[in-house]
């Protein structure tokens, strides 16, 4: 039975969507993760051990679900994480999902990977922005990146770290996964029976990573995978060092994605991060990592008086958010969460799923009793 976006109730179910629209190693792409994606899993399956302790007879006709996080004020306590390559998914890509994200009022994520300019999204998507830096081997390339984000006015620069050479994502393999997509039997056989995707890939603007465009070639022109990209264009030799150069370099909000230790947190306190991202990348890197809600309570013991501490990976519904907030998270993001929807039915269906968290969460914090989150803590958790 076919699926509509009106019946799209949940993340499942825009997956469910995304898979009918798009071409085998597409959907793939999104949807797979490293070795046998244990950790993908556990990133979701972590907040089933976490239960929420609601109050009762509070008054909660009004509440606020707002934040400030890295210095911008988001209109509800999730964001749209930087991810790359959205053309694939949909031909409006980043342009869709930036004006989403300014529609709700939250911030939204720009890969280096990206497939429309930081110029183009500055102009459809006034709203909070933040720059997903990937650190290459080419300093000019780095320094390029940089300066656009900054004449792009955009809010925030993070810095990926957990790339430093590319997971074992099988899926990809099997399916032959590269950017741009190659033409193979398999291959071809997927497109045919997508013959809206194909027609939309084949005949809009030419597929571009155009903030790579002049620099490099893999992955515009001449097609690679993702891990083989991350395996031979970045820079292996990234160190602390070079980390709190760029954060002296962006002089403004500046944060480090990929964090899932105490120890790192820590030195990217030290190093002058105003935000960090307790991420293991969508487990689509190192199988067998802890899982980003597992990790959060010592690390937020740890800094979270002193840096934004974000929880990324494996929301998949309001109450997620609010478990994370409770234990002392600033606020929420996630990719294929948005991907799917983006995937499903362009702009409408990333605006579809973000709705859909707005009303969780509004309807899970008059649940729980309170009014803004703020009032949330640990004494609402218990574990089992």
């Amino acid at each position: 039975m076919f699926k509509r976006l009106k019946n799209c109730h949940n993340v499942p179910d825009m997956r469910d969507l995304a898979r009918q629209r798009l071409p085998s190693p597409i959907f793939h792409y999104i949807d797979g993760a490293a070795d046998d994606e244990i950790t993908y899993r556990r990133n979701t399956s972590a907040f089933d051990d976490c239960d929420l302790v609601p109050n009762v007879l509070t008054g909660v006709e009004e509440v606020d679900m707002s934040v400030t996080v890295m210095g911008q004020k988001l209109d509800m306590p999730i964001y749209c994480a930087p991810t790359a390559l959205q053309r694939l998914f949909h031909h409006e890509g980043e342009r869709a999902v930036g004006r989403a994200a300014t529609k709700y009022g939250t911030m939204f994520g720009v890969s280096s990977l990206a497939t429309v300019t930081v110029e183009e999204i500055a102009k459809v998507a006034p709203g909070p922005k933040m720059f997903q830096f990937y650190f290459h081997k080419d300093r000019g390339l780095n320094d390029a990146l940089m300066q656009r984000a900054k004449d792009a006015n955009f809010n925030v620069l993070a810095l990926t770290v957990d790339t430093i050479t590319g997971g074992n994502r099988e899926r990809d393999l099997h399916t032959g996964f590269t950017s741009p997509p190659k033409l193979t039997l398999n291959s071809i056989i997927s497109f045919a029976t997508h013959p809206m995707w194909a027609w939309n890939f084949y005949t809009k603007p030419k597929f571009d990573m155009p903030h790579l465009s002049g620099h490099v070639s893999e992955g515009t022109n001449l097609a690679v995978s993702v891990g083989d990209y991350f395996s031979t264009m970045l820079d292996q030799s990234m160190s602390w060092k070079d980390a709190e150069k760029l954060c002296r370099d962006w002089d403004g909000e500046f944060a480090l994605k990929g964090i899932m230790s105490v120890e790192d947190a820590k030195r990217a306190v030290d190093i002058g991060c105003t935000g960090i991202m307790i991420s293991n990348h969508g487990g689509r890197q190192l199988d067998g990592s802890r899982a980003p809600f597992d990790q959060l309570a010592e690390i937020c013991d740890a800094v979270g008086d002193k840096i934004d501490v974000v929880c990324e990976g494996g929301i998949q519904r309001g109450t997620h958010v609010l478990k994370a907030l409770s234990v002392g998270a600033k606020a929420c993001s996630g990719g294929r969460m948005y991907l799917y929807a983006l995937a499903a039915a362009g702009q409408a269906g990333v605006e579809k799923i973000l709705g859909n968290f707005q009303s969780e969460i509004e309807r899970d914090m008059k649940l729980m009793g309170i009014t803004s989150l703020d009032q949330l803590n640990r004494d609402n958790l218990r574990w089992r």
